[in-house]
């Protein structure tokens, strides 16, 4: 409907400006996070533990996003804290990372998801070549569900922590800046979640209103008549979470997703995140994905890093990230 997707305003406007300081003075208070999504294997990349991999200037992605989260934290004169949520794959090896880097102004904890077997398409246990059981992380719904079992949403929430900031540890431009915080706390929504302009090939999850409400909805979950061209963006997997509104056990719907394991078919069971929109009183934020104000240039690939890393870097740069 007109009104659901809001622009962010542009940046060195009055409105942008004044956007920035309600989330600065959010962050002063104490009661703004960030939370990077840390668990995944960069399979494209030779299998390594994808926030170790070197992005600019010999810094790896986790590097980089934590760099930012410290730069907002010193300008803003506030303490931020940082929760990664990692993965069975990836736990260790973040931790280890996450260690020297914790500071007073951003104290940095992990929490691993959750963990599942995948299974055949006869439904038996799937094993590989070898016999063993196939893990899986299933997908980050579970985000909510690892945060309340670890125990940070109840020390957040306790130490009067209100909002948190959810990006992947990919998407280097999805930096924590106050002017989206803003627009959050100005909304009065439990969740904000960014949509960027749709180009060809994009794939994933659009906002649309089902039985009335405006909500998230995954691209193999629509009609398979609609048009889905028919809107103009799509999730980048950026929120805005209030920690109130999502400190709940919520009923996510357990997907079957199809993958090829040791040369043979095998399913394994996913939550999305972007599916809490469905429960969540939601707003919808237009970001840009290109200039100084990107906000969405996630690398999947090496030629994608070879491609995106230019803007990237610039606009870090204009950013004081880098």
């Amino acid at each position: 409907d007109e009104g659901d997707l809001r622009p962010l305003p542009p940046l060195g406007g009055d409105t942008r400006r004044a956007l920035e300081e309600r989330g600065a003075e959010a962050m002063r208070r104490g009661e703004v996070a960030a939370v990077i999504l840390a668990g995944g294997m960069a399979t494209r990349f030779g299998g390594v533990v994808k926030a170790a991999v070197e992005v600019v200037d010999g810094m790896s992605f986790l590097e980089i996003k934590l760099r930012d989260i410290a730069a907002v934290a010193e300008r803003a004169d506030a303490t931020i804290p940082v929760y990664l949520m990692t993965s069975f794959a990836t736990h260790e090896a973040i931790e280890k990372m996450a260690e020297p880097l914790s500071t007073d102004r951003c104290p940095i904890r992990c929490f691993p998801q959750f963990i599942s077997l995948r299974i055949s398409p006869d439904g038996d246990l799937f094993r590989d070549s070898e016999g063993n059981l196939s893990p899986h992380a299933p997908g980050h719904g579970d985000l909510t569900f690892a945060l309340r079992r670890s125990g940070i949403m109840k020390d957040f929430r306790a130490s009067g922590g209100k909002t948190l900031m959810m990006s992947n540890v990919d998407n280097l431009t999805a930096t924590l800046d106050p002017a989206v915080i803003g627009a959050h706390l100005e909304a009065g929504a439990g969740l904000t979640a960014e949509m960027a302009p749709k180009e060809p090939g994009d794939k994933g999850g659009a906002p649309a209103r089902v039985d009335g409400k405006a909500q998230i909805v995954e691209a193999f979950r629509f009609p398979e008549d609609f048009d889905q061209s028919r809107i103009p963006v799509f999730n980048t997997n950026t929120f805005v979470l209030d920690a109130a509104s999502i400190d709940a056990d919520f009923p996510l719907t357990w997907f079957a997703v199809q993958k090829t394991v040791d040369g043979r078919p095998a399913i394994q069971f996913e939550r999305l995140v972007g599916e809490l929109t469905a429960f969540v009183d939601s707003a919808f934020l237009r970001v840009e994905r290109h200039g100084p104000d990107a906000r969405f240039q996630p690398i999947k690939t090496p030629d994608d890093m070879d491609k995106e890393r230019p803007d990237i870097v610039a606009a870090l740069r204009a950013r004081g990230s880098l």
